[in-house]
This record gives C-alpha cells, sequence and structure tokens, in this order.
C-alpha cells in the first residue's frame, strides 16, 4: 500500500513537472518572439523632448533605460517587461516644435529637372522600324540632363539638339535611380514624319491637386509649408519627378467623386491662378515642401508630436470638400508601423458619418490632410485602400516636417 502511494506521489509530481517544463518552454518562445518582434519593429533612432524621457506604447511593456551621456545624441536599452534587452536605441533631444494645422486645398505646378522619358516606340525609318533610344538602353522613367553635353530643360530643348545633330549619334546624359550615366542615341530619320527622331517621348513638367498639412513660421516675414506627405509622381511612370522648379496657387473645390471599392474617388476643383501662394523648394518621398509670404486667416498653432507618443485609437483630419475652408472629421488610428520611415507609418479608418456620406471614405486630393490626436499633430492622409477605401495610409508628422527648412535643430 505504501508503495502504490509512493509510486502515485512520484506521477503526480513528475506531471507537474512535466507541464511546468512545457509552460517554461512555451514562455520562452513567447519572451523570445516577442524579443525579436520589437528588436526589428521598432526603430533604431527616437526624437525626445529636452530634458524628456522616452516611453513606447507597446503590447507588451518595453522600457527604455537611457544611458547617461553629455552628447547631443544619447542611447537608451529598450527592454521587454524592464528586464530582457530588446536593443539599444539612439536619442535625440530637440524642443518640441509647433505649427499652424492646414487642410487647405492647394494646386501644384512643377517644372521638372531636365526631360522625363515618358514612352518609348518605334520608328519607321528608310531600312525599317526601330527604337533608337530603346536600343542605347533608355528606359521608360529616365531623366535626359543634357544631351550632347548642352543641358536640357524642356521637351523642346531635347528635340532641338536632336534636330541640330543632323542624324550624327548623340551623347545623352541622364539620371537613372539619382545615379547619372551617359548613352549614344543613333537618331533615325522618319520617313512618316520627316525629321530625325529617337523614339522617346518626354515630358518637362505637371500640376496637380493636394492638401496643406502644416505651415511654419521661418526666418523674417516668410513662411514654409508641408503638404500632400508623398511625393509628386509621373501619371505615365509612376516615377517621383525631379523639381527644378514649382509654384502653389489656390485651390477652389467644386466638387467630389465618390470613391468605391476598386475605384479611388477624386476632388475636383479649380485651380485660381491669380492666388498665388508661394513657391515649391523641395518633391520628396514624404512630401512637397515650400515657401508662402503669408497664412489663411484663423490659423491655429498645435505642437508635433512624436512617433512614439502616436497610438491606436481615436483621432480627426482636417480636410476641405467644398470651396477653400477645412473641416473636422472623425477617424480611428488602426494600426501603428513605428520602424517604417516611409510614407506607410499607420493605417486609418474614416470613421466620420458626413465625411463618408460624401466621399465614401478617402479620395485623391486628400493627401497631406492633417491628423490630429490629443492636441497634437500626429501624420497627414497618404494613401487609400483601393479594396476598402473607408481606410487608407498615414505618415508621421516627425517624418514629414524633418524634410522643412524650419525644422527644430538638436539642442547641444
Amino acid at each position: 500500500m505504501k508503495d502504490q502511494t509512493n509510486r502515485h506521489g512520484r506521477m503526480f509530481w513528475r506531471h507537474w513537472l512535466q507541464r511546468l517544463g512545457v509552460v517554461a518552454c512555451g514562455a520562452a518562445i513567447l519572451l523570445g518572439g516577442g524579443i525579436g518582434y520589437y528588436a526589428g519593429a521598432l526603430p533604431d533612432h527616437y526624437y525626445v523632448e529636452t530634458g524628456g524621457a522616452l516611453q513606447l506604447q507597446t503590447a507588451l511593456p518595453v522600457t527604455a533605460v537611457q544611458t547617461p551621456s553629455a552628447a547631443a545624441t544619447r542611447e537608451a536599452s529598450l527592454r521587454l517587461f524592464g528586464l530582457f534587452p530588446v536593443k539599444t536605441v539612439s536619442l535625440t533631444p530637440m524642443r518640441r516644435a509647433s505649427v499652424y494645422i492646414g487642410g487647405e486645398p492647394f494646386g501644384i505646378r512643377m517644372l521638372m529637372a531636365g526631360a522625363m522619358v515618358v514612352s518609348l516606340s518605334d520608328i519607321t525609318g528608310r531600312e525599317g522600324t526601330c527604337c533608337p533610344a530603346a536600343e542605347a538602353g533608355i528606359a521608360v522613367g529616365d531623366v535626359i540632363q543634357a544631351v550632347n553635353g548642352v543641358t536640357v530643360h524642356s521637351n523642346a530643348d531635347v528635340q532641338e539638339q536632336i534636330a541640330m545633330g543632323a542624324g550624327e549619334p548623340l551623347q545623352v546624359t541622364l539620371l537613372r535611380n539619382d545615379l547619372p550615366r551617359t548613352v549614344t542615341v543613333q537618331p533615325v530619320y522618319s520617313v512618316l514624319h520627316g525629321c530625325w527622331q529617337t523614339g522617346m517621348w518626354v515630358r518637362d513638367s505637371t500640376a496637380g491637386i493636394g492638401t496643406v498639412t502644416y505651415y511654419c513660421d521661418t526666418a523674417g516675414e516668410v513662411y514654409s509649408f508641408g503638404g500632400l506627405g508623398h511625393a509628386v509622381c509621373d501619371t505615365d511612370t509612376g516615377e517621383q519627378i525631379p523639381l527644378a522648379a514649382g509654384e502653389v496657387v489656390g485651390v477652389q473645390v467644386t466638387d467630389v467623386l465618390r470613391s468605391k471599392a476598386g475605384s479611388p474617388g477624386a476632388l475636383q476643383g479649380r485651380m485660381v491662378a491669380a492666388d498665388e501662394w508661394g513657391t515649391l523648394f523641395s518633391n520628396t518621398e514624404r512630401g512637397v515642401f515650400g515657401y508662402l509670404e503669408h497664412l489663411p486667416a484663423g490659423k491655429t498653432a498645435v505642437p508635433i508630436a512624436f512617433r512614439q507618443e502616436v497610438a491606436r485609437g481615436p483621432a480627426e483630419i482636417f480636410t476641405t470638400l467644398s470651396g477653400d475652408a477645412p473641416s473636422r472629421y472623425t477617424i480611428e488610428i488602426e494600426e501603428l508601423h513605428s520602424a517604417d520611415t516611409g510614407t506607410r507609418n499607420m493605417v486609418i479608418h474614416i470613421t466620420d458619418a458626413r465625411l463618408l456620406e460624401e466621399t465614401g471614405g478617402i479620395i485623391q486630393g486628400m493627401s497631406g490632410s492633417p491628423i490630429l490626436q490629443n492636441g497634437r499633430l500626429v501624420g497627414a492622409v497618404t494613401h487609400v485602400f483601393v479594396s476598402d477605401p473607408t481606410r487608407g495610409y498615414g505618415i508621421f508628422a516627425e517624418n514629414m516636417y524633418a524634410h522643412t527648412l524650419a525644422g527644430q535643430l538638436p539642442e547641444e
């Protein structure tokens, strides 16, 4: 009887030890998975307010233990549950910037820095058909900078240099992925048009409508602004347009084409040529930026949120659906992609019944609409989900603001 009791006791403890082993193994796997996830998902650098500490908003508690340093850029150890090291990140203390909320539509007129190749076609010559530009290695999206050493700024400049070459091989300098290269193109005499041609069609300018995200004070009586939240790209090639010069004008919104699944809508309006706002100085993957001589009336200044302060939950956007005056609408921030430094840092969901009724969700032209949460500018609308226009992407305001000339410099 005693042996049987001892045997039951040993079996009982063996059973519980096995269960504890399974639980411990599962916990270790979950812990390792959490550490691995946050090591990849969290960025390697953060801005923090001068005198403040880094505080992260994560599903599992990740705390930052700052390393004392007198340097402008400091380090902090991120630890899961305050115990398990995740990664070491750099911190740059800076004064918190304040900006004026946008939401107004604006018109963009851009002159490219060169001439972008938007299509290639065969030329019918005396000896058959061919595309000299393609044979030389020129591709759609390339930006022609010079022909035979002469800088070109427009379609007309390119055509003039081809004509002046009178059929001789042309040395064409171009940019591809921001890298320069030179190729030799042998023009063909077109029997159809009676002139020398290369088979490349180029564009030197573009125009469109977007939304201002914010305005900033700068030196003197000039203001800078940021808008769109993404680059202006060529409609045919999808390539980012290199900016040579650009102007910004006012826009009157006249109509709205509603979005529906599979077909994004759009703001329709007219550019007011007489209402010149200012000039563009940059077209980047994070938006367009420029100078203004005056602010729209009634602007409100708000602080910019650091990326780690943006949270899932209710927020609001400012956008214009009629005339030129923005209105406030409710949204929900559903996802945050903290490590992403591009234009898709958050997933937003339109929840405002009025906005859904008028637009069906996010529409073209709303890009740049400022996103506010807890009284701070946290980002801007950038993209719509084509399959579900009630949802889309947004960029962190911090990522846009880094590209303005009015950015706050790190504290020394």
